[in-house]
């Protein structure tokens, strides 16, 4: 079956095949969280996105394979419920932005804007994007087939960038940051795994980027 990125909570994975990575998404619940486990195809390394929650569901699906990290994309409680579980019954390393760190519990090492995350043979680029909160990142892998692949957390869904609750500050510099480092700089078959629901390209959701801005949210 080819892979679309439908998941519910308690249902099956979602599993992708790229040239260097196999991507595996789940959805936990209770607040319908993605969380992905991504595996270098020539070494088996693992590195999971987003402990999220339910720790049992997370720990069968890295299996036998060991995990080498875990990194949080942002600070918000919904996306690490299982991580300081995940940690201590893997001995996973545990990443996230600098400035997010202290509100997510078992940080052992930080990251920065334009810093690299091996998997194995592989590597995600962090991307910082400030405003759904200060330390959000997205990750970023580039296919050597071609295709560029973004893990945005709570940073861009389909239909819109993430919550800033009403904050114009806020908005202005998510909705800015989203634009220039991801809209600008990668092309319409940029696929993008969100931190809940659906996965989109940047293509589908490009022509809506004025409508974003002008409704402020």
């Amino acid at each position: 079956m080819s892979y679309t990125g439908d998941v519910t909570p308690g249902g099956p994975a979602a599993v992708r095949e790229l040239t260097g990575l196999t991507v595996t998404k789940v959805s936990v619940g209770p607040m319908d969280n993605n969380a992905y486990l991504l595996r270098c195809r020539s070494d088996g390394t693992q590195v999971l996105i987003d402990a999220a929650n339910d720790a049992a569901r997370l720990r069968a699906v890295i299996g036998d394979g060991g995990l080498a990290a875990v990194v949080t994309t942002h600070r918000h409680g919904d996306h690490w419920q299982a991580l300081a579980e995940v940690v201590r019954t893997t001995g996973a390393a545990s990443l996230a932005h600098a400035d997010d760190a202290p509100g997510i519990p078992v940080i052992t090492g930080t990251l920065t804007d334009g810093d690299r995350v091996p998997v194995g043979d592989c590597t995600l680029e962090v991307i910082h994007v400030v405003g759904h909160t200060p330390g959000s990142i997205v990750l970023h892998y580039q296919d050597p087939a071609g295709t560029a692949h973004l893990f945005t957390g709570d940073s861009l869904f389909p239909g819109g960038v993430g919550n800033t609750r009403g904050d114009r500050k806020n908005f202005a510099s998510l909705i800015g940051d989203v634009e220039r480092k991801l809209f600008d700089r990668f092309g319409d078959d940029t696929w993008f795994y969100p931190g809940h629901g659906r996965d989109s390209t940047l293509g589908a959701e490009r022509p809506s980027l004025p409508e974003w801005r002008a409704r402020g949210w």
